[in-house]
């Protein structure tokens, strides 16, 4: 099965830079002409990607970068390096006495404790809540950081960090998605830092079985992968329809 996002690979990459830009205009132009740009802070390449375009699209003071660390965050430094290197408004609101808190009360409630699942997705779903109370108050909008691999792959908590009221970001593999940051001139240990959900200690690609790449070009149709591959591919992209 082929990913049917717009296929950014038409024009070189660094084209579709003031494209995006003018898109971005465009878009806020219509739906939020004076609010700010609410987004969520994590310090890798897809949240500084779209910081950066924002802060060229609207300006620096029209965008808030929110950090949500759950407790205490490793690399939070890297979410307060993209802060500075933009100069974007930013708020930081640590979600752990919410997150236990609802686990106490729910397992309190069901008698049981919480399933891993459950652990691992509430607090995206914490996060989103943050998002849109800010943005709220603020008069703006949410604008989401979930690049076109993920999406593909369900990578994603449902009604978590795949919620939000904008998303460019969606047009563009997770390779593309570096390309932008390198042409943008972002810092390279950000652009190309190891993604990773921050849970288990492993990586993305550790926990997929294949590389960003070989999904990346095979959803772009560009190359096939070893059949192997192309099933774990078909089956996480199949099994997570009911996000997309």
């Amino acid at each position: 099965m082929r990913c049917e996002f717009m296929d950014s690979t038409v024009l070189p990459i660094e084209s579709m830079i003031p494209v995006i830009i003018e898109d971005i205009r465009n878009w806020f132009a219509e739906n939020c002409p004076t609010g700010p740009a609410v987004l969520g802070i994590s310090g890798g390449k897809d949240s500084t990607v779209v910081a950066k375009l924002l802060a060229d699209a609207l300006g620096s003071r029209r965008v808030i970068g929110v950090l949500m660390p759950n407790g205490t965050q490793v690399d939070i430094d890297d979410s307060y390096k993209v802060i500075k290197f933009l100069g974007i408004q930013n708020c930081e609101v640590n979600i752990q006495n919410i997150t236990e808190g609802l686990y106490f009360d729910m397992e309190r409630a069901l008698g049981v404790p919480i399933s891993p699942k459950a652990i691992t997705n509430v607090p995206p779903r914490i996060r989103m809540t943050t998002l849109y109370a800010i943005a709220q108050t603020l008069g703006g909008v949410v604008v989401g950081t979930g690049n076109a691999s993920e999406i593909y792959l369900g990578w994603f908590t449902k009604w978590g960090d795949g919620a939000n009221d904008y998303n460019f970001l969606k047009d563009y593999t997770a390779t593309e998605v570096i390309a932008l940051g390198d042409a943008l001139g972002l810092p390279y240990e950000l652009v190309h830092k190891t993604p990773s959900d921050g849970l288990c200690g492993k990586s993305d690609e550790e926990k997929f079985g294949f590389t960003y790449q070989v999904l990346d070009d095979y959803i772009r149709g560009k190359a096939a992968p070893p059949n192997d591959i192309k099933v774990k591919i078909d089956q996480m992209h199949n099994s997570t329809a009911h996000k997309r």
